[in-house]
């Protein structure tokens, strides 16, 4: 057995692991990073960037159907699911390559293979050539999660699917299930509609989107049933009977079990943190509902070991992994650093429409104290939205009537995960609305909105 010393171990190359790990390195910091399958982690090979790529090719096809609105022909307009497949692969596969490349490019020594902590400052790696033992003044943990599996509608990869089958498909679903309307859930759902799935989603909440504001989920739903998915709310699937070709699944809504024939079922019912087999209770690691609890710093209580990401728990966002990355690496080499505010962090689902939203809802605000102004702006009041043919979407914003801050805003609509940042940065140098009414928003873009319905909250919207 090798041994190899360290300032910095990190265990997992998702987009927590390998943005401390170059962080660390930038800051002189002698450092590994350990990753057991794919560098980039779930986020660039199974997670948000595939899922980016066939949404795109989805949203291409929705909109050669509607070339005559645009002057346009096309006809004979069809699709080939696999050369689909094959092209989020290979926008995986490039941006793998270049996780690799700039891990190398800052010196990160990187071990293929298996960690587990065997001691304080103690990891040991099990690769194919062997166990290597790996000395690390600090170790952040970033192994991040998987998909929650419930009992009785466990994934078979023929006729139930996780998101991994559900990114690499043997066949196109006929009749799609998908049990969850959170992000993931949504997303399947939209992109196996949009290419002509008959496709339901039960949701065991009130609503789908259930984090996001009750009008925004509202609206979304009315746009999906538009499309001919079918909503099913406060809904339970209590059990799948698997037959041959077809899944009979026992749907509870309202006191009453129905039953229904699917070919295809995806579970998309949450995550759970892969904490096990690192040796972590033994080193006294508090671990809770499969997530290592953590300080606003990401230190686990043990010296020198942090956890960063989803196995640290909500919001499971690889912007907040990358963010506790840097924070983390900062930390250990001795600089002034800020703890993340979760309210401040972006959240993004990338259906049709798409949904974006920061901050509080507004049922939260007024649940923790806040007498609220409320601002609305819808998109069939914006130039640029009738322009591209996407009138059908809203911008709502939330300021404390006291201090005029911004405490959220909500948006469903074109483009609104590229637009979600202008009030990200606004809430980061706590903007104020008398701020976001003086700044001069370009004519004609979707961002006006952002103007408009901040303007509508004090009674002066133009456009309305």
């Amino acid at each position: 057995m090798s041994s190899h010393s360290f300032d910095v171990v990190v265990i997992g190359a998702g987009p927590g692991g390998y943005v401390a790990a170059i962080r660390a390195a930038q800051l002189g910091l002698k450092t590994a990073i350990i990753e057991r399958e794919h560098m980039g982690g779930i986020c660039l090979n199974w997670g948000c960037i595939p899922t980016k790529a066939l949404l795109r090719s989805s949203e291409v096809f929705h909109l050669m159907h509607r070339a005559k609105e645009f002057g346009l022909s096309a006809s004979g307009i069809s699709y080939d699911l696999d050369a689909v497949v094959k092209r989020s692969r290979a926008v995986s596969k490039q941006l793998n390559q270049g996780v690799t490349h700039l891990l190398k490019k800052n010196k990160v020594t990187a071990f293929m293979g298996a960690a587990t902590l065997t001691g304080k400052e103690q990891v040991e790696v099990t690769t194919e050539k062997g166990v290597e033992s790996l000395n690390g003044k600090n170790v952040i943990l970033a192994t991040g999660a998987r998909a929650r599996e419930l009992p009785g509608l466990e994934a078979d990869g023929d006729l139930v699917w996780t998101y991994k089958h559900a990114l690499t498909p043997k066949r196109m679903p006929k009749k799609l299930l998908v049990i969850g309307s959170g992000a993931i859930g949504i997303e399947f759902a939209s992109f196996y509609n949009t290419l002509g799935a008959d496709t339901t989603v039960v949701e065991v909440m009130d609503r789908v989107l259930p984090v996001e504001d009750e009008e925004i989920s509202k609206f979304a739903k009315k746009q999906f049933e538009k499309q001919g998915m079918k909503i099913r709310e406060k809904a339970m699937v209590k059990k799948l009977d698997r037959g041959n070709c077809k899944v009979t699944a026992y749907i509870e809504q309202g006191g009453k079990t129905t039953t229904e024939d699917f070919d295809t079922v995806i579970s998309a019912v949450g995550i759970v943190g892969n904490v096990e087999d690192l040796g972590l209770e033994a080193l006294g690691v508090t671990i809770d509902r499969t997530h290592v609890v953590t300080d606003e710093y990401c230190r686990t209580g043990v010296d020198g070991l942090f956890a960063i990401g989803d196995v640290a728990g909500a919001p499971w966002l690889a912007h907040k992994a990358s963010h506790e990355g840097v924070m983390v690496a900062d930390l250990i080499a001795g600089e002034k650093v800020h703890p993340i505010k979760p309210n401040s962090i972006a959240g993004c689902t990338y259906c049709h429409p798409q949904v974006a939203s920061v901050g509080l809802t507004e049922a939260k605000a007024k649940e923790v104290g806040y007498k609220v102004k409320v601002g609305r702006f819808p998109f069939i009041g914006n130039g640029k939205a009738i322009a591209l043919g996407e009138p059908e979407g809203m911008v709502k914003t939330i300021f404390d009537k006291k201090t005029g801050e911004l405490l959220g805003a909500h948006m469903v609509g074109a483009e609104v995960t590229e637009m979600i940042q202008g009030y990200v940065i606004g809430q980061q140098l706590e903007t104020t609305e008398e701020d976001l009414m003086h700044t001069v928003f370009p004519h004609p873009t979707l961002s006006e909105m952002m103007h408009e319905s901040v303007l509508d909250a004090y009674g002066r919207v133009i456009h309305m």
